[in-house]
């Protein structure tokens, strides 16, 4: 049988693949057997007498159909688990996933005129200071305090506005006033208060011996 060794690599060059992956026709060995070069090699391939072999099937339908029940939580019992909980899912990831999370959303409010930047530097750090658990909680907190400001500042306003008016009212009481004595009317004087009658002085009496 002759060998075709160089063919086989030549091909291999030829096709970009492994030695593995090159069929020759058994059929054809001594028109094969004749090329001693590449160009004579790309011939070949062209006319069907070298092949490159098709890539061999590797499903994953098993491999998905775990990973699905995985997902499930199937098959991740006690003896599944390689690892101590705090190596397998770190406390630390967990705390970086909360925190993202929550300071997110804080972005999304101060951008969206929700929040002013005081009220988010405010929460900024309490969410620093872990103490809110969740999004949730932070939402409620933010409109708790939300509507505490806006209480306070209706309250202020109607504060105000009752200063304003009593001073109004003042100053109108003190323009009537005026009007009445610049146009002469006259106020009654009260009555002048009756001086009392002095105290008789008493005789001082002698001294007995």
């Amino acid at each position: 049988m002759v060998s075709l060794k160089l063919q086989k690599r030549l091909a291999a060059s030829v096709l970009d693949c492994g030695l593995r992956k090159v069929w020759l026709d058994p059929n054809e060995v001594n028109d094969i057997s004749m090329a001693n070069s590449r160009q004579n090699i790309r011939k070949l391939v062209k006319d069907g007498f070298v092949i490159r072999k098709p890539q061999k099937i590797h499903s994953r339908a098993r491999a998905r159909a775990a990973q699905e029940a995985k997902s499930k939580g199937r098959h991740t019992g006690y003896g599944k688990r390689h690892g101590t909980r705090e190596a397998r899912l770190p406390t630390k990831i967990l705390w970086m996933r909360r925190l993202r999370v929550l300071r997110r959303l804080l972005r999304k409010y101060r951008d969206a005129k929700k929040i002013d930047r005081h009220l988010y530097h405010e929460f900024y750090l309490q969410v620093k200071g872990n103490v809110f658990k969740n999004k949730r909680v932070l939402m409620e907190a933010i409109h708790r305090q939300k509507a505490e400001k806006q209480r306070e500042k209706a309250i202020a306003d109607q504060f105000e506005a009752r200063r304003s008016k009593n001073k109004q009212a003042r100053e109108r009481k003190k323009e009537r006033r005026e009007d009445r004595l610049t146009s002469g009317v006259a106020v009654s004087d009260p009555a002048p208060a009756k001086k009392e009658a002095p105290a008789k002085k008493q005789a001082a009496k002698p001294a007995k011996k």
